[in-house]
């Protein structure tokens, strides 16, 4: 048991372009001990609030998700990290829920949370959203991160428990947003699936995967008892997987066709 007194913590949060998004995140986590922020040279005002506010901040080119927070992580200087994106707010309770375990000692090495999503304003309770349980509270020297560019994830060597508050992600604001983030993520993902030698894809990939993610979602996990948003949804999430293996397509369809030119030439 401690004294009471929290053990020490370092905020980790990776940032492009989050102007609208960082002032509040950072106000969420005012009770840290550390709070650092790895931007990868935004054209907002991102720097400027996040300097503004306290905050430790760090400028590096882009070199994906996970190695932005592996960085990120190195920069820490406690032996806790909470790791947030700046889309994500600390609530309240959550913030008091840590502080507790911080100030009475545990035996675990992280900690899984509930993750409360909002699109469009509302509270997405289904489709496979909530909870959503992240591992974003973890002893620093216990962390690793997977060599990924996307679903990048912290791992740890340890024990792990659940957390009951929740951590506010206020994901989607607006349509547009959705299709962004889509649209970004995807280009990493693809790269990733064709490192990974992911099989050909043929012309029924396009039809078959779009209207699986389509049915998971709004079916299978019951996004229809979240109205229109929920609809809305699946349908991007059906698009985002068209979208996904249209673009593998193409990179497997330009590496044949520079395969073949090779082979012309020689």
């Amino acid at each position: 048991m401690n004294s009471g007194k929290p053990d020490p913590i370092s905020v980790i949060i990776i940032t492009n372009n989050e102007e609208k998004n960082i002032g509040p995140c950072l106000e969420s986590v005012r009770w840290a001990d550390e709070r650092i922020v790895v931007d990868s040279f935004s054209q907002d005002r991102t720097v400027e609030k996040a300097k503004s506010m306290g905050a430790t901040v760090f400028q590096r080119d882009w070199s994906g998700f996970a190695d932005q927070k592996r960085f990120a992580l190195e920069q820490a200087s406690h032996p806790w990290i909470l790791s947030i994106d700046a889309d994500e707010r600390v609530s309240d309770e959550l913030g008091k829920g840590i502080l507790k375990i911080l100030s009475e000692g545990t035996s675990h090495d992280g900690f899984y949370m509930p993750r409360r999503s909002y699109f469009l304003g509302k509270w997405m309770k289904h489709g496979g959203w909530y909870p959503g349980y992240v591992l974003r509270l973890f002893r620093k020297e216990k962390a690793s991160l997977p060599d990924v560019k996307v679903h990048e994830g912290f791992l740890v060597d340890g024990s792990t428990a659940y957390l009951k508050e929740a951590l506010l992600h206020n994901t989607h604001p607006t349509i547009d947003q959705s299709l962004e983030k889509m649209v970004s993520r995807n280009h990493w993902m693809a790269l990733e699936r064709i490192k990974q030698g992911y099989k050909k894809v043929r012309w029924y990939d396009l039809v078959l995967h779009p209207a699986a993610a389509f049915s998971k979602k709004y079916f299978s996990r019951k996004g229809f008892l979240d109205g229109i948003r929920g609809f809305i949804l699946a349908l991007i999430d059906s698009i985002g997987k068209l979208a996904l293996y249209m673009a593998i397509w193409d990179l497997q369809h330009k590496e044949e066709k520079e395969k073949n030119l090779k082979i012309f030439y020689q």
